[in-house]
């Protein structure tokens, strides 16, 4: 990847790990392309400060670290990696449903720590999918490929989505329906002002209390000290969460539950699919500094 890009240009790479903002704005003076990653804050200051550039490229498919509207009104274009991903993300999720329910992490824990003393028909029980209900909340493309692999599982599939209104996937449901009616709730929604905290204290009371909650979108839109308190006072049966409010960190209160599943952002995480998705944010950078229209424009 690295001498593909130093074939068609020259490359200052940062090599310690996260880039700090204020060591962001200092390198950008004279560069004309931003290979990113979503732990990146690209805002009006990184436009500002980066008069010569003309394309921000993150490796990832969301783009809300990113201010496109100050992006567009510098004229850089902005670009991202979409479809490479979806079917990693969407093994991550079943990854983590089948974690929760059968509590595998929590049975992990327990055997590492000497305290299985042998089988018992009523030992550490968890929960059959088969039957039941998966209620996906975003219906792009990670989410409808949540909902093909379901019927291996043999769930049946509901969906709320601004966009979707109809699929032969599954039934598409008003968001409180699905909310109330779902023995698992994923989420796949992007993050924005409206779905910052879409599950706060309201909406998992409208939860089954034998429901699990899954998280494999964007931190911040799971409200995690109402999850805390949804899962203390038993209103859900469980969550997975393979990405946090404010991450790295994550709320106290989650990490001493054993009814919870914590994976560290490994959605898109396969050699695979990785390698696929830098490939792909090169050739955007390489494309726009050549003069052609980038492959996956935002």
């Amino acid at each position: 990847m690295l001498a593909k890009l130093e074939g068609a240009c020259d490359v200052d790479m940062y090599r310690q790990g996260d880039l700090p903002h204020e060591e962001l704005l200092s390198r950008l003076a004279g560069k004309q392309g931003l290979l990113s990653v979503v732990t990146d804050t690209i805002d009006r200051p990184v436009f500002e400060a980066g008069r010569d550039l003309k394309v921000v490229s993150t490796i990832a498919v969301g783009y809300n670290n990113i201010d496109v509207a100050a992006a567009r009104e510098h004229n850089v274009v902005v670009t991202n990696t979409p479809d490479v991903l979806t079917e990693a993300a969407a093994d991550l999720t079943w990854s983590l449903i089948l974690s929760m329910t059968r509590r595998i992490v929590e049975g992990d824990r327990l055997t590492r720590r000497g305290a299985w003393k042998g089988f018992a028909l009523d030992f550490m029980l968890g929960t059959d999918l088969r039957g039941k209900q998966l209620g996906i909340i975003g219906f792009g493309r990670i989410g409808k490929a949540v909902a093909a692999k379901a019927s291996a599982f043999g769930m049946r599939v509901a969906f709320s989505s601004r966009t979707a209104a109809s699929s032969p996937l599954g039934e598409a449901m008003p968001f409180d329906r699905l909310l109330s009616t779902s023995d698992v709730v994923t989420l796949h929604c992007p993050l924005t002002d409206e779905t910052r905290h879409l599950i706060n204290q309201t909406t998992l009371a409208r939860m089954k209390r034998s429901a699990y909650l899954v998280n494999a979108s964007r931190g911040p839109v799971v409200d995690e000290a109402a999850l805390v308190w949804a899962l203390e006072n038993h209103l859900i049966a469980g969550a997975a969460l393979d990405v946090y409010e404010r991450e790295p960190e994550i709320h106290g209160g989650l990490l001493s539950l054993e009814n919870v599943v914590l994976s560290p952002h490994l959605g898109s995480s396969t050699i695979e699919t990785r390698t696929t998705m830098i490939h792909l944010a090169v050739d955007n950078i390489i494309a726009v500094l050549s003069g052609k229209p980038p492959v996956t424009p935002i």
